[in-house]
């Protein structure tokens, strides 16, 4: 017997059906989760980690254009 790290719900996981990486939702709240690890079966929440990530990856991708550009005038000033 599993547990949803969201509600704190039973869920009933056969460790022998279910496959790391695989995405299920809790009968109860609805979250998305992942298995991450199989034996024992061990779920992380989704649906709210997606919309950090998301937000994260927005923020590397501007700091990553300004480290390039950074390079950039290094380069030009050794010249």
């Amino acid at each position: 017997m599993t547990r949803c790290p969201e509600c704190d719900a039973e869920i009933d996981l056969d460790e022998d059906e279910v496959e790391e990486g695989e995405i299920l939702s809790c009968p109860e709240c609805d979250s998305e989760l992942e298995v991450t690890q199989t034996h024992p079966v061990h779920l992380i929440v989704l649906s709210e980690d997606e919309d950090e990530d998301e937000d994260e990856d927005e923020e590397d991708s501007d700091g990553k254009e300004s480290a390039a550009e950074e390079e950039g005038d290094e380069e030009e000033e050794e010249e």
